[in-house]
């Protein structure tokens, strides 16, 4: 039974070819690719090279070529069902389980795909034709060159054509009608095309596949300037994003992709040599397009028009990401002077001072944050006091929890400085006698996890865990069962936490136990090396807990690593099927976690 591509799309989405060789092979960055000693002969140069960008590795010295699939099958003599079943769970996706439905269904995703082609070729070509040399009159005008128009493959749709027809030699109308491409006129009975009068611009998935398009009017009047194929069985419009099937191949050379708002806009910066643009069909950008950005770009920035309307569209764009963002994955926000949109901007200015611009790019946080103090008259306690629940309301809403408590506490520090009492502080730091530098309750969060001498990592968050069972114990009485499942890796602290909750599940005094001689100078050396007392001493029980929770969370995620790298090591040595199989397993639940 055949995979649908779109399923093996995801997965090598998800895997560079990088990541899976070099389990087997050791690799060397050169360039915008890896090279490393050929898997298929044994050799003293390397003459085996990978490319991410272009999905596949090659031999120079054996002529073995292929993707992450390939390279399986050759290397682990698995058959390719067996490739793509490993390839799938190493990638955090469930085994694909086939249908008569699917079967199916890929019949006629293939049918929709020749569909569209078909008519993309035989609007391309009227484009060039001299009685429509109003579209073309047009393009040039905006500055594409026929150069682009070939190479994005810009069609022009005359009001009466015979495109219908022309499909219907080749397909069913049935066929045609899934497309969306026409609409039956209800008093002629006669196919309409959609786009009659427009320039098309083909909007393709990410393997190039063109399946839907965006209609532009070439004279404006009561009709809408931009349309779009309506929606299909594969055609989705806040899930697909213009470009980013060329785009993509530029994610080995940066992380930021600049995402505009129409086709014109992408067509515009790419003229100008800015290849690493993308937009979002005419739509509010939505979480599935996001997340798709995301696996190629991990700083997208978004370019928004300096109008009130981009403004606020771009603070509600900030507003329902900021929940996603994490270590790997950012927003920045680039807002245009009013009046103007990327494609004006540039060709006024040219491309080297919209790279300049693009550099003055915030961050979503430091976004959000100047949006909303925009609109605060900061000589009012009442307005300060209902700006601070919202920008908290919004940080809890941020899942990474880590990065939660790091930018609601950047947040809160901002706040304190809004405040009268710390405006009159700030008039007296360069007097010793009146100021009093404030407890900086961020740096002290940054210093939590601080290595100190010869512990590890992972003993001083043992050791903040107990820290806080010893001296916050009323704080996280509820969670302690979470740690009977974790195993300490330093036996000292383990011993101790097997104590501890051993007095709190019989209800004993911990007094006691800090004064055992068997601990006590355990208990003092936890109490030295942690910066909690003083950081915990102001939160409340809540956050107290939330802590907890997290360092438990934490340490369980260095316990899987740890035991990864042992199978990693067993599998690079002698590869066996029941430990690679137990990595896939871990990895899988690594990610999950």
């Amino acid at each position: 039974m055949k995979y649908p591509k779109e399923y093996l799309d995801e997965i090598k989405l998800r895997l560079k070819v990088s990541q899976v060789v070099g389990k087997s092979v050791q690799l060397k960055k050169r360039g915008k690719e890896f090279v490393g000693l050929s898997p298929f002969k044994n050799e003293k140069t390397p003459s085996f090279t990978v490319s991410d960008e272009k999905e596949f590795y090659h031999c120079f010295s054996t002529g073995e070529h292929g993707n992450i699939f390939d390279f399986l099958m050759k290397t682990k003599s698995m058959s390719f069902g067996e490739a793509v079943k490993a390839l799938a769970a190493e990638a955090g996706m469930p085994a694909y389980k086939f249908t008569k439905i699917d079967t199916e269904k890929d019949k006629r995703f293939n049918i929709y795909k020749d569909v569209l082609k078909e008519y993309l070729e035989y609007f391309h070509q009227q484009i060039f034709l001299p009685e429509n040399k109003v579209a073309l009159s047009y393009l040039e005008k905006r500055n594409l060159s026929q150069d682009i128009i070939k190479e994005f493959k810009l069609g022009y749709v005359p009001w009466q054509n015979d495109s219908y027809n022309f499909l219907k030699k080749k397909f069913s109308d049935e066929n045609i009608a899934t497309t969306g491409l026409y609409y039956k006129n209800e008093k002629t009975n006669k196919w309409v095309d959609r786009f009659n009068s427009r320039i098309i611009f083909p909007i393709n998935n990410l393997s190039g596949d063109v399946i839907a398009f965006g209609g532009r009017i070439i004279k404006d009047g009561p009709v809408a300037k931009y349309i779009n194929s309506p929606e299909t069985e594969f055609y989705k419009k806040g899930r697909i994003i213009f470009n980013l099937d060329k785009a993509k191949s530029l994610r080995s050379e940066t992380d930021e992709v600049i995402v505009v708002e129409g086709y014109m806009d992408v067509l515009s910066l790419y003229a100008k040599g800015i290849k690493n643009v993308i937009a979002n069909s005419g739509t509010a950008l939505t979480e599935p397009q996001i997340e798709l950005i995301w696996k190629f770009f991990s700083s997208p920035n978004l370019c928004l028009d300096g109008d009130e309307s981009g403004q606020n569209a771009a603070l509600r764009i900030a507003e329902r990401f900021l929940p996603l963002i994490n270590e790997n994955n950012k927003l920045f926000f680039s807002i245009l002077p009013k009046g103007e949109d990327p494609d004006d901007y540039v060709k006024k200015n040219g491309k080297d001072k919209f790279n300049d611009f693009l550099k003055q790019k915030k961050i979503i946080q430091s976004y959000i944050w100047d949006a909303y103090l925009s609109k605060v008259n900061t000589n009012s306690p009442f307005e300060i006091s209902k700006f601070e629940k919202r920008i908290k309301s919004l940080c809890y809403s941020i899942k990474d929890e880590t990065l939660k408590k790091y930018i609601l506490e950047e947040f809160l520090e901002k706040i304190k400085d809004l405040t009268p009492l710390q405006r009159v502080n700030r008039n007296f730091k360069n007097n010793k006698s009146y100021y009093k530098k404030d407890f900086k309750v961020l740096s002290q969060t940054k210093q939590l996890f601080k290595e100190k001498n010869h512990y590890t990592k992972e003993e001083l968050k043992e050791q903040s865990l107990l820290f806080i069972l010893l001296n916050f114990t009323n704080s996280v009485k509820e969670k302690v069962n979470n740690l009977s499942e974790i195993e300490f890796s330093n036996n000292q602290n383990n011993e101790l936490k097997n104590k501890i909750l051993e007095c709190i599940n019989n209800e004993d005094d911990l007094n006691d136990l800090k004064n055992n001689i068997k601990f006590k100078n355990l208990i003092n050396e936890i109490k030295r090396n942690n910066t909690l007392n003083t950081l915990l001493a102001k939160k409340s029980d809540l956050e107290r807990e939330e802590l907890f929770n997290e360092l438990i969370e934490e340490l369980k995620n260095l316990s899987h690593l740890k035991q990864i790298e042992l199978l990693e090591n067993k599998i690079s040595k002698n590869l066996d099927e029941t430990s690679y199989s137990e990595l896939l397993r871990l990895k899988s639940q690594l990610n999950r976690e």
